[in-house]
């Protein structure tokens, strides 16, 4: 046999594990989409595409999708170049003693389960008793007391807010990894030069994380269109549906509506948008690998 065909040999489970559990399901799901499912009575009834014809016509859905592109903007923002600026900023301490601990310290928010960080600042957001209204209210900014969680305006924003604090320090700390695979070479000879802090940033280690930065992007930008357990604590797509998004509106009309085949299209959408993201971040991360 040759190494080859010995090769095939290895990686035909894992494919078939693959095709079965990952690849049928989509195409089953499409399938799905395409039917009128009542799951409790068990009827279906196909109606081609006028799942998708729904959707177009559904505001909640637009109001849903507007949340996660909401929540990928503001993510990438902070999770992507603020954890950047800040994984640069531990880096460059000089005790690496230092550097440990705030490693450390911002990356114990992230080992904190969503759904646990959503109950924990579901209470702290709680507008009577809750921590963040004391705090406004003992610095004097009564003015910007809210019900937090029970305001249209303010309900999203606080939840995206949550999603941050939690996921900064992930971020951060990948960050900090590829910067410690730049050669100290490269800062050295720019420090020579007379580059100081700044401009080492911009022209020595942001074109030098590109790739991870990449990456952090795509998987940021796929989080944010699969969120679901941190709105589903803290306000269920609440108050009037001002915090629903893709994946609460799929379990909604899923599991509340009793509506399979309109969720299996929602379903069907966030997998579109997630595959075209990625594939469209995977292509210009070939076309700019970092060498050296």
């Amino acid at each position: 046999m040759s190494r080859r065909a010995a090769g095939l040999a290895w990686a035909v489970p894992a494919l078939v594990l693959v095709g079965v559990f990952v690849y049928f399901p989509l195409v089953e799901n499409f399938g799905f989409s395409t039917l009128k499912w009542d799951i409790f009575s068990g009827s279906q009834k196909y109606v081609g595409l006028a799942n998708y014809g729904k959707l177009v016509d559904d505001p909640v859905f637009w109001k849903s999708l507007g949340n996660n592109v909401l929540y990928a903007v503001v993510s990438i923002a902070f999770q992507v170049f603020g954890s950047l600026v800040l994984a640069a900023l531990i880096e460059g301490v000089r005790s690496e003693r230092w550097q440990r601990a705030l490693r450390a310290v911002y990356f114990i928010p992230s080992a904190i389960s969503l759904t646990v960080a959503g109950l924990l600042f579901y209470f702290i957001y709680e507008p009577n008793l809750g921590l963040f209204n004391h705090l406004l209210q003992g610095v004097g900014l009564d003015g910007l007391r809210h019900a937090w969680l029970g305001e249209e305006s303010t309900a999203m924003p606080a939840i995206v807010a949550m999603s941050q604090w939690q996921g900064f320090g992930y971020s951060t700390l990948l960050f900090a990894v590829a910067i410690q695979r730049i050669p100290r070479e490269i800062y050295q000879a720019a420090a020579i030069d007379g580059t100081g802090p700044v401009r080492r940033f911009f022209h020595v280690t942001l074109p030098l994380v590109r790739e991870m930065t990449g990456v952090m992007i795509m998987i940021t930008i796929s989080g944010a269109f699969q969120v679901f357990n941190e709105v589903m604590v803290m306000t269920g797509g609440g108050p009037d549906n001002s915090t629903q998004v893709l994946g609460t509106w799929l379990y909604r009309s899923g599991f509340v509506r009793n509506d399979f085949g309109y969720a299996a299209a929602i379903a069907t959408v966030i997998f579109v948008v997630t595959l075209a993201i990625a594939v469209a971040q995977l292509w210009v991360a070939r076309r700019r690998r970092v060498e050296w």
